[in-house]
């Protein structure tokens, strides 16, 4: 029998999996400190993982350890180095977030480029029309989006600017123009170039050493001055301070953020009060429909892994 810890609830769809079959005993740990971690993990074949960190320190404990399978796609919490050289294999979930996200991303494009906030404040005031004509808004219908990434969520998010007749720029050195072509996008080489001409700006790109602040101040002055950025994938690749600064020179119109430097987000972070930005708490991914997609693949990737019937595409590549 395989011992799973699954770090931290996920929904009970995906649970439900491991319950059923009798290969697999699971147990849940809420206490995601490195000391109980350090003190519970060591006795587990594998487990599951969304936003607690594994570094070297604890995974140094734990000798039975054969996988990690995480509750998303991102793995910046993880410490790759350690698991590579180990031979500790890593499972995303590379299919059950795709909708949901690209959903999130239209939500606040539209959210930020229709004045929602300002006009129900307004009808709410009893000011109906009296400020109306003063509020800001922009159509979507042939403006220019640059989709950073072109991953599952950056495919899954073309199909929706294609319905609403947005040009789309895409930028993603790992794939080819062909399938970008395919997929109604022009494939574009230079990310900064491409800022300056986007009217919406859609981030997809893992976190690494180059997409690291990748935007900044130097290529955010350079953008429209009605330019939307919503970034939904990790918060290290905008600049924040950069940011908060841009949106208050009116360099850009506005920014959506599902994702922050630092999680939970201090409280002295100047976006906090930045009316500019519209903000969520890495929520994209918490409709009901994909939480349960996304623990049933957490689950059965562990399950398809032990039984060596695991697709490749689950699979980070170390």
């Amino acid at each position: 029998m395989y011992k799973i810890a699954v770090i931290e609830k996920i929904h009970e769809d995906g649970l439900k999996i491991f319950s059923q079959n009798p290969n697999y005993e699971y147990e849940l740990i809420e206490d995601t400190s490195k000391e109980n971690l350090i003190k519970e993990l060591p006795k587990f074949d594998g487990c599951t993982l969304r936003v607690s960190e594994l570094n070297s320190e604890v995974l140094s404990h734990c000798k039975k350890l054969k996988v990690i399978s995480r509750h998303g796609v991102g793995y910046d919490n993880v410490d790759l180095d350690y698991i590579k050289k180990n031979k500790i294999s890593l499972l995303i979930t590379a299919t059950a977030n795709a909708v949901s996200v690209a959903e999130h991303v239209f939500y606040m494009m539209l959210y930020i480029s229709k004045g929602f906030n300002k006009f129900d404040s307004e009808v709410r005031l009893g000011n109906f029309k009296k400020n109306s004509q003063k509020i800001k808004t922009f159509e979507l219908n042939n403006k220019e989006i640059l989709i950073a990434g072109f991953g599952r969520i950056g495919r899954a998010l073309s199909k929706r600017c294609s319905s609403f007749q947005m040009k789309m720029n895409i930028y993603d050195p790992y794939v080819d123009e062909k399938t970008i072509n395919n997929c109604g996008g022009r494939k574009v080489s230079d990310f900064n170039l491409a800022l300056k001409t986007a009217d919406y700006v859609s981030i997809h790109m893992p976190l690494t050493d180059k997409t690291n602040n990748i935007i900044n101040y130097d290529n955010l002055k350079k953008m429209k001055k009605n330019s939307i950025i919503i970034n939904t994938s990790r918060g290290s690749i905008i600049n924040e301070l950069d940011l908060d600064k841009a949106l208050n020179e009116n360099l850009i119109f506005g920014a959506g953020l599902d994702v922050f430097e630092k999680e939970p987000v201090d409280n002295n972070n100047p976006l906090l009060k930045n009316e500019k930005v519209f903000l969520s708490p890495h929520s994209a991914t918490f409709t009901e429909e994909c939480k349960s997609k996304m623990s049933i693949e957490t689950t059965k990737n562990i399950i398809d892994f032990f039984e060596k019937k695991i697709d490749k595409s689950m699979i980070v590549k170390l």
